[in-house]
């Protein structure tokens, strides 16, 4: 389940950011989801949850948003945005795709008192 490690990274991104602008509290947190990064969005929750008990994040409101992966058309060299691993390309129909699953989950915005 590495939805575990994603959560903590992300909460050590949460907790440093919230002590660098002296925050008391955090009571919001924005994740984005690629839509190729086969992480369970119900799986985040549960992690999340977890991991910020008795910490300044805990009882935050956690927000998830998927969004379409980058991926280069290898047959017609245009970059591309898919929603799914078996997606061809919308401009040739090219199933020669190189995925870029570099961002399978960021940060997007804290919300802090």
């Amino acid at each position: 389940m590495h939805e575990v490690a994603l959560c903590q990274n992300a909460f050590e991104i949460i907790e440093q950011h919230a002590k660098q602008n002296h925050a008391q509290r955090v009571t919001g947190v924005w994740l984005e989801l690629s839509a190729v990064s086969c992480v369970e969005e119900s799986a985040v929750h549960f992690c999340f949850d977890i991991i910020c008990r008795n910490t300044l994040a805990q009882g935050a409101m956690l927000h998830v948003s998927t969004v379409p992966a980058q991926a280069q058309c290898r047959d017609c060299q245009r970059t591309v945005q898919i929603t799914q691993f078996e997606a061809g390309c919308p401009h040739c129909g090219s199933r020669n795709l190189h995925v870029d699953s570099s961002s399978s989950m960021q940060v997007k915005q804290i919300e802090v008192e």
